[in-house]
């Protein structure tokens, strides 16, 4: 019985908080990775895992014998990668997700200067909007915009974006500023990522969130579109201040009601591993602060 595969295994289970992400790292079947767990387990006679059909729990005896496994299995990564003159060189594949234009726009960047620190790691991005399950789907780090779930994953504030109100100065010259959210009813909205005909803007009104009520006349469900609408002069639109920085930089988009917004959404970066660079690259974008 190879004592070092049970515990690889083991310590696998615990970062990717499930069978199934462990196996997708280590690159065996899921019935492998149980076989392991099973065989551990019987070796020491403790139970480290609490299964259930949705969620596998570690023990408190599994947490002691999880750490203690991890500074052994670095302990010897650090020694192979001495020994063989890769002393601190990263290697093999990140998977990352992110929102989709959060990620083409301010994780990429990060991205391409981590691989060209290190060529022997490679990278899937999953830019996508919606939130990705990382213990289910083998993801070693997300970007994650608003409050987060309780969660076995570690997770670093980074920032954080504000929801605005935005349109173009043509379109505030012929229909006028909206003073008030009770304002906006007179006004032509855009609404993205909706498919109903009616949606709520959550906003300060007298110290306290109140929904205003909007019936767009244009709803899209790609952010792209809804900015270009808005820049073209079509009417008001609602989205994350990071979706408009670039337009409002250069005054093709105006802020309207400010005084009125919610408050600003956290951004986080939650991780297993590739941390240093991007917290550091993203507190110090100006756009998320």
């Amino acid at each position: 019985m190879d004592r070092f595969h049970l515990l690889k295994v083991f310590v696998a289970v615990c970062d990717a908080g499930g069978f199934a992400g462990a196996a997708r790292r280590l690159s065996i079947s899921p019935p492998a990775v149980t076989r392991a767990i099973n065989d551990l387990e019987s070796l020491l006679g403790v139970r480290l895992l609490t299964r259930t059909t949705r969620v596998v729990r570690v023990t408190e005896a599994g947490q002691r014998y999880a750490e203690d496994g991890r500074r052994i299995l670095a302990e010897l990564a650090e020694a192979d990668e001495s020994v063989s003159g890769l002393h601190g060189q990263p290697r093999g594949k990140l998977t990352i997700t992110a929102p989709a234009l959060f990620g083409s726009l301010h994780v990429t960047p990060i991205v391409a200067e981590y691989l060209g620190r290190y060529p022997e790691v490679s990278a899937d991005c999953w830019f996508l909007d919606r939130v990705v399950n990382m213990m289910d789907e083998g993801v070693d780090v997300a970007v994650r915009i608003g409050e987060l779930p309780d969660s076995s994953m570690q997770a670093l504030r980074v920032g954080q974006v504000r929801r605005v109100i935005v349109a173009s100065p043509d379109y505030l010259a012929a229909r006028g500023t909206p003073q008030a959210p009770a304002d906006l009813a007179g006004h032509s909205t855009i609404v993205a990522n909706s498919v109903t005909p009616m949606s709520e803007w959550r906003l300060l009104q007298d110290g306290q969130l109140r929904a205003v009520r909007v019936q767009p006349r244009l709803s899209t469900t790609s952010t792209d579109a809804a900015v270009r609408a808005a820049v073209l002069g079509f009417g008001l639109t609602r989205l994350l201040s990071y979706q408009v920085e670039e337009h409002l930089r250069s005054g093709r988009l105006q802020v309207l009601l400010a005084a009125h917004e919610p408050p600003p959404l956290p951004v986080h970066v939650v991780h297993r591993e590739f941390i240093d660079l991007a917290v550091q690259r993203l507190r110090e974008n100006a756009a998320l602060q």
